[in-house]
């Protein structure tokens, strides 16, 4: 009773580091002007994966979408367990908003086939729109499940229909969806606790790479060893190219601020019973209580 699933991973850039350069003249996010880390919640929809395949067996496959330099978050998942590592790069995909991002990766799913879920973080936080996953649901014709903090089961019957049943967080509580496979599910950061790199594949995988990445003459080697990451294109998707980059992206970014909220000057309160009453009886006034 296994089951396949497919983690879209994303690269984004450190939004907790924004500078005047992180805005492109043309609306776009400057990424190269940032620090990239692993998106935070795909981080949980991979270990959601990893604990699936624990449980009821099957595979992991992760993808991601973006330049060369995304296959350091390939080679994370890696470390952790997953079992296949995609990178989809391609210049024509470069400017893509969510509704040509969620287009090329739904043809990236498509063409890795045979799989029973697909997770994805619930949003990233370099847009925090918590719209890619949902589309890619829709362009999958697949029900789609947003906000898990469970898989409480899995099952598939004899006649190869699957379901599963999950808890998903409705914001002031929580309720348990049952919903027919293959699905698109969306986790929360409040699913589970990643599982730490493994030191083992660590040394195991910490040279692979994408040809991108290399020179010419490391890629057989790397081949050889059996470290060499897929490199995908748009010809490999079979993605119509109005579809993807800014030719099929409608969203443009106006402005990106970093706002930093600060207070000028500070009240001591007394240590006492006034005090306290008085501490109180502010917090009523501002409606903080």
């Amino acid at each position: 009773m296994a089951f396949n699933s497919i983690v879209c991973v994303k690269q984004v850039p450190d939004t907790a580091n924004i500078t005047s350069e992180a805005m492109t003249p043309e609306g776009t996010v400057n990424r190269g002007a940032l620090p990239a880390i692993f998106n935070p919640e795909d981080l949980h929809a991979l270990e959601t994966a990893l604990e699936i395949r624990d449980r009821w067996g099957g595979t992991v496959t992760v993808v991601s979408m973006g330049p060369p330099k995304a296959a350091e978050v390939l080679r994370a998942c890696l470390y952790r367990g997953a079992d296949r590592a995609v990178l989809l790069t391609d210049r024509r995909a470069a400017a893509s908003d969510t509704l040509a991002t969620s287009y090329i990766l739904s043809q990236a799913v498509k063409t890795i086939g045979n799989y029973d879920f697909v997770f994805c973080g619930r949003q990233a936080i370099d847009g925090d729109t918590a719209q890619t996953g949902p589309q890619i649901a829709e362009k999958l014709d697949v029900p789609q499940v947003t906000y898990l903090e469970e898989i409480v089961d899995a099952t598939r019957g004899a006649d190869g229909k699957a379901t599963a049943k999950i808890r998903r967080n409705t914001g002031n509580g929580w309720e348990i969806v049952e919903t027919q496979l293959p699905a698109l599910v969306t986790v929360l950061e409040t699913a589970n606790e990643p599982r730490p790199m493994a030191a083992k594949k660590v040394l195991r995988y910490k040279k692979a790479a994408v040809a991108a990445e290399v020179s010419e003459d490391r890629v057989e080697a790397l081949k050889a060893a059996g470290l060499l990451l897929e490199q995908w294109t748009l010809d490999d998707i079979h993605a119509d190219l109005n579809r993807c980059g800014l030719a099929g992206s409608p969203t443009k970014v106006f402005r990106i601020e970093s706002i930093v909220l600060t207070k000028e000057g500070f009240k001591e309160i007394a240590a006492t019973e006034a005090g306290m009453q008085e501490l109180v009886h502010e917090l009523i006034s501002d409606r903080t209580l």
